[in-house]
């Protein structure tokens, strides 16, 4: 089986039996994501206890990507430090090609931190889909802001 097609399993595998789907109760922060262009919509739910992801849902509607790819990062995402989600974020968006940062990575390459995770980096090359992959993680990105303003 070719990488590519492997590639494509994992994908559809994740879209069709998203992990962590539905919402968490009581104490936890809720973020909401859409994209315009397309009309993919995204919604996630974290519980963080001493700086470290307890527990996280997604809910969303929109094409296999944007909810593969928020499949597989709320599954990464459980038992990670703020930090560790952090620095997930800035590789899997160097991944996209999204961002280079401070301290680029080899796009092809971008470690065993994101598992599962590497199966979009093919997205990158139809840049109009590298949004839906995105959606997940600009919503996360939202989703620890508020967390932070309400640290003050």
């Amino acid at each position: 089986m070719a990488l590519d097609e492997l590639y494509r399993e994992v994908i559809l595998d994740h879209y069709r039996n998203p992990r962590r789907k539905g919402t968490l109760d009581g104490d936890h922060i809720h973020a909401e994501g859409q994209n315009p262009s397309c009309g993919d919509e995204f919604s996630l739910d974290l519980r963080v206890e001493d700086d470290v992801i307890s527990d996280a849902a997604i809910q969303g509607i929109g094409c296999s990507i944007s909810q593969a790819s928020g499949s597989m990062m709320a599954e990464a995402l459980v038992g990670k430090s703020l930090d560790e989600a952090a620095e997930m974020t800035r590789l899997f968006k160097q991944m996209m090609g999204i961002d280079e940062g401070d301290n680029p990575v080899d796009p092809d390459r971008p470690g065993a931190v994101l598992g599962d995770l590497e199966a979009l980096q093919g997205v990158r090359k139809f840049p109009v889909r590298v949004k839906c992959a995105d959606l997940p993680w600009t919503t996360l990105e939202s989703a620890v802001q508020s967390l932070e303003a309400a640290a003050g």
